[in-house]
């Protein structure tokens, strides 16, 4: 017996949107924002990650439907 082909709606509800800089990112749930944020070609280390207007730790797990905000780490001096 075969698993059913997953149709554009179950993969959508799957998914979830990283947003930096004014830029959105779909990434897949079910993984650590941390691995996302590589995943968009971003540097983990120069960003700030925030859910639900809550900072939240890198190696929090992506839900589905997620909205997460990367905001750039201000250095120098």
């Amino acid at each position: 017996m075969t698993s059913p082909t997953p149709t554009a709606d179950d993969q959508a509800s799957d998914m979830a949107i990283l947003t930096f800089r004014r830029r959105e990112f779909p990434v897949r749930a079910g993984q650590t924002v941390r691995e996302a944020i590589v995943q968009c070609g971003l540097q983990p280390d120069d960003v700030l990650v925030t859910r639900n207007g809550e900072l939240i730790d890198d190696t929090a797990m992506v839900q589905p439907g997620d909205r997460i905000k990367l905001l750039p780490t201000i250095s120098g001096g």
